[in-house]
């Protein structure tokens, strides 16, 4: 029986190959009509037998292409036409708000073959790609995603690339980057001594530069790199002294061969996320990367150590010639913003790289690498950005007019939520510099330009000092709210999962402004709509320094051995304290006398007091070093927890560390070992979170609990705390899509103003609620 089937497709649909795809599938099933690109959905228009239209239907979603993101397929029956052939027909220009833009992704096994193919016209090309790989996200100046829209619009088309963009059998039909050497972008490197031009000889002096020992700043499809042999150490202590990175794992590149070895070594879903087109940074165990001969200064003293593969044919080319492992770390000094104009990477590496690799494709929008970690047996997002962003995340919540959330003040990320749907941007950094608030400043402007979004109201954290606070207070809207920091930290883990009934949230990370002008940290809330509860919270210690604080943890060991001994056992904590000064400890008495020090309550800076107790890190020179530490330290198999004490007189319930920093001191007099204390005091933390969410579900009735703050990177502590709470029957929220660390702040705030708006204008019994309470 013949018919006549009007298929609406909604999702991510555009420049991943899926017109081409519905074009093939159609000819196969012998179906007559047309597709069409339509604002944010792809149209079908298709008639034949009954059964091909259902199967072509059904293949839609089962056999869609592989950077496709299938939301929703509508069909309803139409008169017949009688469509004569089946055509992808030109993009209609529609309001484009809800389009989903694909990330870029890494080089396909076809396209690599390709470029190592001696017969074929792009071999040992830099820039091939297809429909199913190469730039998107980090080319687009405008939607749909048509070549003229991209920065290859400055490439005019040879005939044999125009050929393959418009025959709808070829993979790279309608593949907006399509190039080759004769059409294509080029090569050249630039140093001291000149430049080169051309592809083979860039390539060929980079290779060279590389093996002398030298530092090359690499143009990728994001922005810049800095590259050197990893594993040479005197070249790794000079790129650190030069980036004035002292100890902050660098990230590495490694060629197929060493990745096929690695492969065979790392875990199953380590190794899967490793291969995954989005070619992340991924975090492998200390262990299975010591097959990689590295030079003990990339990663050190960490129980991981972030590798990743050639997502370019550039990098391909260039790995197969070193044939080494590459560190591959972000074009930038300290946490500034990624370096990715031409000029800015000259000035701004000027005393760290000795060439530059480069070419003439411009990159519309900056994207570091993106760094994933596996935890409880599954991926969890550390820092998203490239292969990521800018995926939309469906929501449960819907908010009734366009919201910008501007993030936090490190980590910084943004969120445009329209309708159900959030996009977050890539990593943009810490906000600390000139360069990274002009940063957030663009890509906000590229973002509600690209996707055609008016904000009209705006989100930002509760803390009035944050410069994302500040740029919410001068961008042009007539509303803002403030979202209080570890209630979006709870809503973003709820969000991803697209969670909106009532949740236990678990918040757990070094530093948040709470309603009492504490600094918080260590949070158990109720979050219910839009509306929440502080349940539960490490009891307060004096923040000795205030910020600096959270960089010097022996300052907290020392407030946390005055909690818990007070003045007249504390000369034991003192003699753990040797590399300070009794004077500088005599005055930060004095300071906890007189009650001047901010309090807090915060976990993070739990885990730095006890990492100087074990002497394993004194002062962290960099975010959450001392952390790491203590988590290298832990064993795989946990130790017997020290206990927590607890209050539950009044609400908030209160959270007593002091006998467990009275048991660690204890064990260290004993002569226990560091490890065991390491991992007995994960087990303790995990312990303790177990049992009070506990003791809230059968209060409140509420089992789901979600696990969010960047003390959830924590691997051990996870996966103790995910064992603890489900052995209790409690069901439990983990990050995976969105980082638990500030990277995921955003989409909470996003979230929580979408809460408060929709109960303002649907439920008035909600309307008094305070996100900021």
């Amino acid at each position: 029986m013949t018919g006549r089937v009007l298929i609406e497709v909604h999702g991510r649909v555009q420049g991943v190959g899926f017109r081409p795809f519905v074009y093939g599938l159609a000819h196969e099933l012998g179906l007559r009509g047309f597709v069409q690109n339509c604002g944010s959905d792809v149209l079908i228009d298709v008639e034949g037998q009954r059964r091909c239209i259902e199967t072509l239907i059904g293949r839609l979603r089962t056999d869609a292409p592989t950077l496709a993101s299938i939301e929703a397929v509508t069909a309803h029956d139409a008169p017949l036409v009688n469509h004569q052939e089946f055509a992808i027909r030109r993009s209609t220009d529609t309001h484009v708000a809800d389009v989903e833009i694909a990330p870029d992704v890494g080089t396909c096994e076809e396209c690599r073959a390709e470029i190592f193919d001696r017969s074929d016209r792009r071999f040992r090309y830099p820039f091939t790609n297809c429909t199913n790989c190469g730039p998107r996200f980090t080319i687009i100046r405008g939607v749909p995603y048509d070549r003229g829209r991209t920065t290859m619009d400055a490439f005019p088309m040879c005939d044999a690339c125009r050929r393959e963009y418009e025959d709808p059998r070829d993979r790279r039909f309608h593949a907006q980057p399509i190039a080759c050497p004769h059409c294509g972008p080029t090569l050249a490197l630039h140093g001291p001594e000149g430049t080169i031009q051309g592809n083979d000889a860039a390539l060929r002096a980079a290779v060279d530069a590389l093996e002398r020992g030298l530092i090359v700043a690499i143009k990728g499809l994001g922005g810049y790199n800095l590259a050197c042999d990893a594993t040479a150490e005197a070249v790794v202590v000079e790129l650190r002294r030069r980036k004035r990175r002292e100890t902050k794992p660098f990230a590495v590149m490694v060629p197929r061969r060493l990745a096929d070895r690695l492969a065979l070594a790392a875990a199953g879903v380590q190794r899967m996320t490793l291969w995954s087109h989005a070619r992340p940074i991924t975090l492998i165990d200390r262990g299975c990367a010591d097959a990689l001969h590295l030079a003990p200064s990339v990663a050190p003293g960490c129980p991981a150590v972030g590798v990743m593969l050639p997502y370019t044919p550039l990098h391909h080319l260039l790995l197969e010639e070193v044939n080494l492992p590459l560190v591959m770390t972000s074009g930038n000094c300290a946490d500034e913003p990624i370096a990715y104009e031409d000029a800015d990477a000259v000035e701004r590496l000027r005393a760290v790289a000795d060439l530059w690799l480069t070419h003439d494709r411009p990159i519309e929008m900056r994207c570091d690498d993106s760094v994933v970690a596996v935890i409880c047996e599954a991926p969890a997002v550390i820092r998203r950005a490239r292969g990521f962003a800018p995926d939309a995340l469906p929501l449960a919540e819907m908010t009734p007019e366009p919201v910008l959330a501007v993030g936090a003040h490190l980590k910084n990320t943004f969120c445009l939520m329209t309708g159900a749907h959030a996009v977050l941007s890539p990593h943009i950094g810490d906000l600390d510099t000139v360069a990274g608030y002009e940063a957030l400043a663009h890509m906000v402007e590229h973002y509600t330009r690209v996707f055609d979004t008016v904000p009209r109201v705006v989100v930002h954290d509760a803390h009035p000092d944050y410069l994302s606070t500040r740029f919410a207070a001068e961008y042009p809207v007539e509303r803002r709210i403030a979202v209080q920091h570890h209630h979006a930290h709870v809503l973003s883990c709820a969000a991803e999962h697209r969670h909106a009934g009532p949740v236990l949230g678990v918040a757990f990370d070094g530093a948040g402004l709470g309603t009492d002008r504490a600094i918080w940290g260590g949070e158990f809330l109720i979050v219910d709509g839009a509306e929440w509860t502080r349940a539960a919270h490490l009891a307060y210690v004096p923040l000795l320094g205030g910020d600096r604080a959270a960089r010097e943890g022996w300052r907290m060991a020392l407030a946390h051995g005055i909690a818990a001994f007070g003045r007249e056992g504390e000369p034991v904590v003192a003699r753990l304290l040797q590399r300070r000064s009794i004077q500088h400890a005599d005055f930060l008495r004095q300071i906890c006398d007189r009650g001047i020090a901010p309090p807090t309550s915060s976990i993070g800076r739990l885990f730095d007091a006890v990492a100087a107790l074990l002497g394993l890190c004194d002062a962290s020179r960099f975010e959450g070093e001392a952390a790491l530490l203590l988590e290298a330290q832990a064993p795989a198999m946990s130790d017997r927890p020290y206990e927590f004490g607890l209050d539950t007189s009044a609400t908030p319930w209160t959270i007593d560390a002091a006998p467990v920093i009275r048991s660690i001191v204890s064990d260290l007099g004993a002569g226990v070992d560091v490890p065991r204390i390491a991992s007995a005091f994960h087990s303790s933390v995990a312990e303790m979170i177990g049992e009070i969410a506990s003791r809230l579900a059968r209060a409140t009735g509420i089992h789901d609990v979600a696990l969010t703050g960047g003390v959830f990177q924590n691997r051990v502590l996870t996966e103790r705390a995910s064992l603890a709470l489900e052995a209790r029957r409690l069901h439990v929220l983990r990050h995976q899509r969105v980082p638990s660390n500030d990277g995921g702040l955003s989409l909470g705030q996003a979230v929580g103003a979408a809460r408060l708006l929709g109960c303002q204008r649907g439920r008035s019994s909600c309307v008094s609620a305070s996100l900021a309470r």
